[in-house]
């Protein structure tokens, strides 16, 4: 069992508020996942520049160094970073993993931040400062680890390309099978979760050009489990669950927010909740929203 939340503004009115928004619905799912906990926040970036999100191994870390060597803005966030470039990403983290090889890229993209770890979500919110973001778009995930271990690698959101955010409640049985195909057209993992393959199947499918819908019903078509799933892009945010429906999900949509958690007291917090439209989503119904 594991919590997700996701909030979505439509109203830059909130843009303020979405770091206490997205803090209060996560801590309220604290009961559904006490091993680890992460979030994942968007705001508006500066064309032509990449974020980076980055954990080193122990606290105490020369990032200011590594800002150096790498010619990036550095910007601190609790223990871990964000270094800021304007490089092409797939030269700076070609350089990135020759100079820091022990520094993990935990996600980047234009408008992309994501920090996780193991603790509650209180102890991540209060970690990473999240009540203090502005931004447009979050979602959060706090973990019951059932197939692989307690780790901060192994905790959601799993981001595995630009801007692109995956979490999942539940379980998908033939991950294994899935993941070796992936292996097979040159997909790298890092952990042995299985909802990293599914983040990944997401990334491939969007990288040959498929859509954020067309992506998840090729996931649907591919893996097994019951789950239901919040992706998220720059510009988009989608929910689906699977066949049976058994994981829990319910939806809050007004004109200045869509909003999205595994039970609704998450959502009761929000504001004008009671003149929200309140449905759970239909088994295979893909949703999105966009920008």
């Amino acid at each position: 069992m594991c919590g997700i939340v996701g909030l979505h503004l439509r109203d830059p009115s909130l843009e303020a508020q979405l770091g206490s928004l997205a803090a209060e619905m996560l801590e309220a799912m604290t009961d559904r996942g006490p091993d680890s906990s992460g979030i994942a926040v968007y705001e508006s970036g500066t064309a032509g520049w990449t974020k980076y999100s980055l954990r080193a191994p122990a606290t105490g870390y020369d990032w200011a160094g590594l800002g150096a060597i790498l010619s990036a803005d550095v910007r601190l966030v609790g223990p871990d970073a964000v270094l800021s470039s304007e490089a092409e990403s797939p030269a700076f983290l070609s350089q990135l993993a020759q100079a820091a090889p022990e520094v993990t890229v935990v996600s980047w993209g234009e408008s992309l931040e994501v920090f996780k770890d193991v603790g509650s979500p209180r102890e991540i919110c209060d970690r990473y400062q999240i009540r203090s973001r502005s931004g447009y778009q979050a979602i959060g995930h706090t973990r019951m680890a059932t197939e692989s271990a307690v780790t901060t690698d192994h905790s959601h959101p799993f981001s595995p390309a630009s801007d692109l955010c995956f979490v999942h409640n539940g379980s998908f049985s033939n991950y294994f099978s899935v993941r070796r195909d992936l292996e097979a057209e040159g997909v790298r993992f890092d952990t042995d979760n299985d909802t990293e393959v599914g983040a990944r199947l997401i990334a491939l499918e969007m990288a040959r050009g498929a859509d954020l819908g067309d992506a998840m019903r090729t996931l649907m078509k591919t893996m097994d489990g019951f789950y239901t799933l919040l992706v998220s892009t720059r510009d988009q945010f989608a929910v689906v669950r699977d066949a049976f429906a058994c994981k829990p999900a319910v939806i809050a949509e007004t004109p200045s927010y869509v909003a999205m958690a595994s039970e609704y007291h998450a959502l009761a917090g929000l504001p004008d909740i009671e003149k929200a439209d309140v449905f759970e989503p239909m088994p295979e119904e893909i949703h999105v929203w966009s920008r």
